[in-house]
């Protein structure tokens, strides 16, 4: 061993060595572990990975039922529930930064501590009508969480998001928003809706979608860098119509049924 790694390296019974960065290399930190006899040309394991903007989902369940919904032999009943189950998966990782704070609990046996997520409770916002599919599911796994409605539809002349309805709890700069569309194509929905939140004083806002473009992302990116986007999936562009490629159709005609 290096005699300037000698700091660096703590052994830990006679077969696992410990190796951490430096203070100044922090950003950098990794784990290594080295068992007696084992080849240790090994690549550093990053074990605080970054986020990027967009956060496209790679689990192999959300992957597997984006296929399915992109099918268009998907029927109704089917499209509906995979809605609901990818935007469950979804919600699990979009959760993983909430805030916790400490409290305690009796158990059968004794007083324990615990934590419990802090501040109000987290706002599912809905972009209708095709939002609404995604609620259900984030709803069973947090059922304490509020909702509220955001009334936009595209014009397929212009492309441009009209608003009709508005609706969210009160005390919105102490709140977290998901906002909820299952599909981010021109970006021109997304970035009124999140423009009309911010106008009634939320602060704290994710936007959550299924299938993503790029000129969506961008769009959004542009005019509210602030906000993080998560998808299950980024596609290769839109269509004269503004429909993303090869994307799934339309996500509010295909889960009610209306196309």
């Amino acid at each position: 061993m290096p005699s300037a790694a000698a700091p660096l390296v703590e052994q830990v019974g006679d077969c696992i060595l410990v190796v951490a960065s430096p203070a100044a290399q922090a950003n950098n930190d990794g784990l290594v572990f080295f068992h007696r006899g084992e080849d240790t040309r090994l690549s550093r394991m990053n074990t605080t990975p970054a986020r990027s903007n967009p956060t496209v989902l790679r689990h192999p369940l959300i992957q597997h039922k984006v296929t399915m919904l992109r099918d268009r032999a998907t029927p109704t009943k089917i499209f509906k529930e995979l809605v609901d189950e990818i935007a469950m998966l979804m919600a699990y990782e979009a959760t993983a930064a909430l805030p916790l704070e400490p409290c305690e609990v009796e158990t059968p046996l004794e007083r324990a501590a615990g934590v419990r997520v802090a501040g109000k409770k987290l706002v599912l916002v809905p972009i209708l009508r095709a939002g609404l599919g995604m609620v259900e599911g984030i709803l069973r796994l947090i059922p304490s969480a509020r909702v509220g409605h955001i009334g936009l539809y595209r014009d397929h002349a212009t492309l441009q998001p009209v608003d009709y309805y508005f609706k969210i709890p009160g005390g919105a700069a102490e709140r977290e928003f998901f906002v909820l569309d299952p599909m981010l194509a021109t970006g021109g929905s997304a970035v009124a809706a999140v423009s009309r939140l911010k106008d009634a004083g939320a602060r704290k806002i994710r936007f959550l979608c299924l299938v993503a473009a790029p000129a969506g992302v961008a769009a959004l990116q542009a005019a509210h860098p602030d906000v993080p986007i998560m998808t299950a999936a980024l596609d290769r562009e839109l269509d004269a119509q503004g429909y993303i490629l090869p994307g799934l159709g339309d996500a509010g005609d295909r889960l009610f049924g209306t196309r």
